[in-house]
């Protein structure tokens, strides 16, 4: 299929902070206050430094960009220096959508770009996304984890189904095509709240995939329907530790955790949080450097 992008009608930047794993998160959702599309990369292969980087409009959001990184700082810990670079408007969206080809995961799934010919597969569940705010495109090593982990327990046939932190709403939408089940889905970022709904909409999810903004599991539609039999929590290693307790609370006796968003060198730290608090390891699968685990609260 060719592609014939516009010209965009101002000039784009690309700005970006290099932080260490525990810093990710604060300064993807303070760059994505400003930029449509955001990615994380590997600066180098020590696995200490990450890359968050995002393209904006040169010039616009500035006050909005200043007061997030101000709060991303002091709830990180680590001030980052913002990076700036010209990015050539003309054939952006063409570069954008090249670098989101088709994602097949696992056995049963295929993310898909809306600015791909869409096929069926009858082997295959797809989940389109649309390329310019595919932040969760299935293409990171801890979204492809958490979907092969969610093929090895369907089996289970999960009733009260939670996606902790959703994101683009991957792994609610996969879930709920897999299952033909109910699920929450819940996140922080009120930009991924609204992507989540919008995905779920492109997809003929919205009756079954059900999106609120809150605060882990303080969120009060999250109280509402504890407790759960299948958890998912793509998160980040420190954040999945404090929440161990609240999570063996809220899973119902037999129920299963899917968790990631950790490197593997983090999976010993994780796992001991949670095993503190009587959840057992049935699984630890592993996409190249990340982890994904699979806990389960055992009867009784």
């Amino acid at each position: 299929m060719s592609l014939s992008p516009r010209r965009h009608a101002t000039e784009l930047e690309t700005i970006s902070v290099s932080v260490p794993p525990d810093a990710v998160e604060a300064y993807e959702s303070a760059l994505s206050t400003v930029c449509a599309t955001i990615g994380i990369f590997e600066v180098d292969d020590s696995q200490t430094l990450w890359r968050v980087e995002g393209v904006k409009d040169t010039g616009s959001g500035e006050d909005e960009l200043r007061a997030a990184l101000i709060l991303a700082a002091l709830t990180s810990g680590v001030d980052a220096e913002l990076e700036r670079s010209h990015t050539e408007s003309e054939g952006w969206l063409a570069r954008t959508y090249e670098s989101f080809p088709e994602q097949l995961a696992g056995k049963r799934f295929a993310i898909r770009g809306t600015h791909l010919e869409r096929t069926t597969s009858p082997q295959r569940i797809t989940i389109t996304l649309d390329a310019g705010v595919a932040f969760g495109s299935g293409e990171h090593g801890s979204t492809r984890g958490c979907l092969r982990a969610l093929e090895m327990v369907a089996c289970r046939r999960p009733q009260r189904i939670l996606d902790l932190g959703c994101g683009s709403g991957i792994l609610a939408m996969a879930a709920a095509a897999l299952l033909h089940k109910r699920v929450l889905a819940t996140d922080i970022d009120p930009w991924s709240v609204r992507v989540t709904r919008r995905n779920a909409a492109m997809n003929g999810l919205s009756n079954l995939v059900d999106c609120h903004l809150g605060n882990g599991w303080a969120t009060p539609a999250i109280r509402h329907h504890a407790p759960y039999d299948l958890v998912f929590a793509n998160i980040l290693a420190r954040p999945l530790c404090s929440m161990a307790a609240d999570l063996a609370r809220n899973l119902l006796p037999g129920g299963t955790a899917i968790l990631a968003g950790l490197l593997n060198t983090q999976v010993r730290m994780v796992l001991a949080a949670h095993r503190r608090h009587g959840l057992i390891l049935e699984r630890h699968l592993r996409e190249g450097d990340w982890g994904t685990l699979i806990l389960r609260k055992p009867n009784g």
